[in-house]
Formats: C-alpha cells, sequence, structure tokens
C-alpha cells in the first residue's frame, strides 16, 4: 500500500482497501462487472498488474451521474505539500486545468507553488536589509555597499569624511615638511645624474609612496571598522545613527590600532626578510649584484604580502563584529578565505578599480586647479619640474578629501559583506541574520537558499 501525498505510482494499492472495477476484454464487450466481484483471472497465471487496483475515482473525475446500486466515490485526499495534486483530474492535477498552486498542479493552492509555480524556479530568498540572506554573488557585493551608502548617506559620509579629513592632514604634512625634495626629484630627471644620486632619489620616491600608502592603509581600516557598524545594521534594515554606530565601535577601536601595527609589521618583516640578501651582497662589495638581488627578492616579498594581506582582510570586520581578539581576528579571517583566496582577491581588486576610477575622476580636476595656482603652472607638474607648493598640496587635498569620502564606503562595504558572504557560506549565518532581523518562518529548509556566483 501507498497512500502517502506527494507520489502514487500506478500499481498501488488505495488507502480504503476498496476492490476497484476490472476492464472487459477488448474481444467481449460489455458492461462491466459489479465493482464487489473480483474478476478471475483466465490464464490462472502470468505477470499482471495488481489485483487490488485504486478506486475509479482517484483516476478520473465523475463527469455523469454514478451507476445504479454503486457507491458515490471517496472525495480526493488533500494535496500534500512539494509537488501538488497527485491525481489526473483534479484542480492542478496530471490531466485537470491549472489549479491554484501553480502550472498543472506542480504546487499546492495558495502560497508558494513548491517547486516550480509557472516552473519559476524556488522563491527569492528573505531580503530584510541590502542584501538577500543567502551566498551572494559579486554584483550582489557591490550593490550592496552601493545601497547601503545611499539608504544611510548621513551616517556614511560622516565617518568618511571625517576619517577622510584626518588622513589627509597627516598626508599633505608629510609631503610638505619631509616629502618635498626638490633635489631628489630632479635627479630622476637628470641624464647626467650618477647612479648614487639616481639610488637615493628613487629610495626617497619609494619611502614617501610607502609612507602615503601606509596612511592610506590606516585610514581605509579605519573606515572599514568605524563602517562595519552602519553595514551590519543595513543587512538588517535597521536604522544606524552615527551616534550608537561610534557606541558599538569605540570599545573595539585600540584593538583595531594594535591590528593595524600587526599587519604593518609583518609586511615590513616580509619585505625586509626578501631585500635581506641583495643588502648582503652589496656590502660584500657587489653593488650591482646586491641590487638585483635585492630588486628580485623585492618582488618576491610583494608577492607574499599581497597574499598575506588578502589572507587577513577581513580580520577587521571579525574584530568589530565578533568582539575579539586581536590574534583571534586575524585567524578567524584566515578560515574564512580559506580555499576562497582568488575570489576574494577579484573582488577586492574589482572594488578597488571602480574606487580608484571615481576617485580620480573627483581628484583630477582639483590636482589641474591646483598646479594652474602654482608658479611653474600646469607645463612644471606635468613634465615633473614643479615643487610641491602649499597651494598645491591644500588644493589637491580637498579633491583627494572629496574623493576618499565617496570611495571609503565603496571599500568598506565590500570588505564587510565580503565577510558576511563567506559566514553564510560556511556557517549559515543567514540564519541568524533571520532571527535578528525578525523574518518569520526562516530555517534550514527555507527556500531561497541558492548559492551565488
Amino acid at each position: 500500500m501507498n497512500d502517502t501525498p506527494g507520489w502514487a505510482s500506478p500499481g498501488s494499492a488505495p488507502s480504503d482497501g476498496q476492490q476497484p472495477d476490472a476492464p472487459a476484454p477488448a474481444d467481449r464487450p460489455g458492461p462491466a462487472e459489479p465493482a464487489d466481484q473480483p474478476r478471475p483471472d483466465p490464464a490462472g497465471s502470468g505477470q499482471k498488474w495488481s489485483q487490488e487496483q485504486p478506486p475509479p475515482a482517484q483516476w478520473s473525475a465523475p463527469t455523469g451521474s454514478q451507476a445504479p446500486g454503486q457507491a458515490p466515490p471517496p472525495p480526493p485526499p488533500p494535496p500534500g505539500p512539494g509537488w501538488g495534486n497527485q491525481y489526473p483530474g483534479a484542480p492542478g492535477g496530471y490531466g485537470g486545468p491549472a489549479g491554484p498552486g501553480g502550472y498543472g498542479g506542480y504546487g499546492p493552492p495558495g502560497g508558494h507553488p513548491g517547486w516550480g509555480g509557472n516552473w519559476g524556479g524556488p522563491p527569492p530568498a528573505a531580503k530584510p536589509g541590502v542584501i538577500p540572506l543567502r551566498p551572494l554573488g559579486v554584483g550582489e557585493i557591490l550593490d550592496g555597499a552601493v545601497s547601503t551608502m545611499r539608504a544611510y548617506w548621513r551616517t556614511v559620509l560622516g565617518i568618511s569624511l571625517t576619517v577622510a579629513v584626518v588622513t589627509e592632514i597627516f598626508a599633505i604634512l608629510l609631503q610638505g615638511f619631509v616629502l618635498d625634495d626638490s633635489t631628489s626629484t630632479a635627479a630622476l630627471n637628470d641624464t647626467s645624474a650618477s647612479l648614487d644620486e639616481v639610488s637615493r632619489a628613487m629610495g626617497d620616491a619609494l619611502l614617501g609612496s610607502g609612507l602615503l600608502f601606509v596612511i592610506s592603509l590606516i585610514g581605509t581600516v579605519i573606515a572599514t571598522a568605524l563602517l562595519t557598524a552602519v553595514t551590519s545594521r543595513a543587512v538588517l534594515g535597521k536604522p544606524a545613527p552615527i551616534g550608537e554606530a561610534w557606541r558599538e565601535a569605540r570599545p573595539q577601536v585600540p584593538k583595531l590600532f594594535g591590528l593595524i601595527f600587526l599587519l604593518l609589521l609583518t609586511v615590513v618583516a616580509v619585505f625586509a626578510v626578501g631585500i635581506a640578501p641583495g643588502v648582503l651582497v652589496a656590502l660584500a662589495g657587489s653593488e650591482g649584484g646586491g641590487a638585483a638581488l635585492a630588486v628580485l627578492g623585492g618582488l618576491g616579498a610583494g608577492i607574499v604580502a599581497l597574499w598575506l594581506m588578502i589572507r587577513f582582510s577581513l580580520a577587521s570586520p571579525a574584530l568589530m563584529l565578533e568582539k575579539q581578539s586581536i590574534v583571534k581576528s586575524i585567524s578567524r579571517s584566515a578560515k574564512l578565505v580559506r580555499g576562497s583566496w582568488w575570489r576574494v582577491f577579484g573582488i577586492q581588486l574589482l572594488a578597488t578599480v571602480i574606487a580608484g576610477v571615481v576617485a580620480s575622476i573627483v581628484v583630477l580636476p582639483f590636482t589641474f586647479v591646483a598646479a594652474a595656482m602654482t608658479g611653474d603652472g600646469i607645463s612644471g607638474f606635468l613634465d615633473g619640474t614643479g615643487g610641491l607648493g602649499w597651494t598645491f598640496l591644500v588644493v589637491s587635498g580637498i579633491g583627494s578629501v572629496i574623493g576618499s569620502m565617496i570611495t571609503f564606503p565603496i571599500t568598506a562595504g565590500v570588505t564587510v559583506l565580503l565577510y558576511i558572504d563567506h559566514r553564510i557560506r560556511r556557517e549559515a549565518l543567514d540564519l541568524d541574520l533571520a532571527r535578528a532581523a525578525g523574518v518569520q518562518g526562516y530555517g534550514s529548509g527555507a527556500p531561497g537558499t541558492t548559492p551565488g556566483s
């Protein structure tokens, strides 16, 4: 016997124990025998259908009056979940008209039609905030970052503007008092300069670029940490005022600076190990060989540093949201990125490129205006002979602040949403997010959990 809702095979026995009619042979037309008398087997043996066939009412809808003396067929069983009505002739059945459940009955009446009302696939996942609660695709991560900036623009732009102003002030002071060495810059454009002068100029340029990169990295990490609380609330569709976001982030700020220091120390240590053999060879007397070895070591160290930075790129959201220690946050990031390094690298690179393009559109006009206001003009700026005066630094710094105010939310939002996406993929964080957002009936069997790309 098989009376389970959702499937009924042709040879299954009826659930109420009734004996079905047996059709008359094709060579003996005539009325069918009474339903309560089984037809004897004329051959006496052989493979046949089961002697207990389903009652007629379960296989065809009555279209006329009942035969005299025949009991009315029992009502059809209620439709079960999943595949809807499993008997022809019923509303939405195999042979009947489409019922309210969807196309051809592949779904229960009302609600979502199981697997394929109108063959449309599973229903979408719950989306209480800026992202759906399921594994995310690349476009959904980028769209979530932009949607967060649009929906919470006061909080997001306020935090980004504060961080951008502070970091740009440090950058301007560094360039104005430390890095404005016109002698070293001129040596790079002088074809008659000696090897020592070119080496010194290249060293100064690399030092200046490295220090500016460190300042930019510190600003990015701080913005990411402070915007983590805003993005996490945007995922749940909850308001995120600046005061509340700051109260959530403030206890972790000292740990955040410790995290930044440890990451920078790691990068410095990697580069020191990479260029140390070249320095030793140069000190031993072979300057050319030492320089070449130092360049190769620096390239290798750069690759290792990039690998480590991507591996630890989710440490800041882990520190702020999980309230973890510094070392534990780094290990959490390494665990979440494990096996997905290229995906994280690609998404982070795409977000960086987009942010760079946006920043360039904003910064370049200010840069040209600043160059025009200096003594050497735009021509001196383009050929590299002009110095970095305070007017140039201040005007171009204003453009940098505006550009950073726009790009910080993009890079920070992508990092936080990547962290949430990887926790959804590995730890089913979407269940906790759904409960926190107040989504009713969301569980492990909830529809819409199809992974994103």
